[in-house]
């Protein structure tokens, strides 16, 4: 079975980051990380969204023509699923759209944290599109630049991991799903660190596709 994880954005770097982080939740599994060279750098907020939308459906169709098993949509905001999805044969799922999912069906109570505040209605917005408003508590933004997440990861894990206490201690949820695809790198420094479940995107949407390839 073959994966391709396609990153919305033109940061190679973090496309090598959520490959890794991908390969390391699902061992054996084989998956290919493609970067959309003619998207801006980062996706924050629906213009980025928008200009990336094409050159994302142009590696779609291209998945396609290889025969991909399963397309992850590399961007917590869930960049154009709907068009990808009606693009291919094969099952596409959004990293946002399985960490929600994967909340609900543990019957998590969940918040999220993300990076700037002109990304928390897009966010909001596909929640309550996928029918979890009621599963969610609040959608927070950290105020952290997606490529500082690459560039000076110490620092925004820190800011990260100060306002995800917050939301632990006021919005009383069972899990926090991390709302950035570049959060991967400091995942396991908030799982030591905060007592409510952390949930990884690029782990939720991974460990889906063996069942959604099986529904085929």
């Amino acid at each position: 079975m073959s994966v391709v994880l396609i990153n919305p954005n033109s940061t190679v770097a973090m496309t090598r980051t959520m490959l890794a982080a991908a390969r390391a939740a699902a061992p054996g599994q084989t998956i290919e990380g493609w970067t959309s060279h003619g998207a801006p750098p980062a996706i924050q907020g629906p213009e980025d969204g928008a200009a990336a939308e094409g050159p994302l459906l142009d590696l779609v169709r291209k998945a396609v023509d290889q025969d991909a098993d399963a397309i992850i949509i590399g961007c917590f905001d869930d960049t154009a699923l709907m068009a990808a999805q009606r693009l291919a044969p094969c099952p596409v799922i959004g990293i946002g759209q399985a960490a929600f999912h994967a909340c609900a069906m543990r019957g998590w109570r969940f918040g999220v944290v993300t990076t700037l505040p002109v990304s928390v209605p897009i966010i909001e917005g596909n929640i309550a599109a996928y029918g979890l408003s009621g599963a969610c508590a609040r959608v927070r933004a950290s105020d952290v630049p997606v490529l500082d997440l690459e560039h000076y990861p110490e620092r925004a894990a820190a800011t990260i991991t100060a306002e995800a206490q917050i939301a632990v201690r006021e919005d009383g949820i069972d899990a926090i799903v991390l709302g950035c695809a570049g959060m991967t790198r400091i995942t396991e420094t908030l799982r030591s660190t905060l007592p409510v479940r952390i949930v990884d995107p690029i782990e939720a949407a991974i460990t889906c596709i063996p069942w959604l390839v099986g529904q085929g």
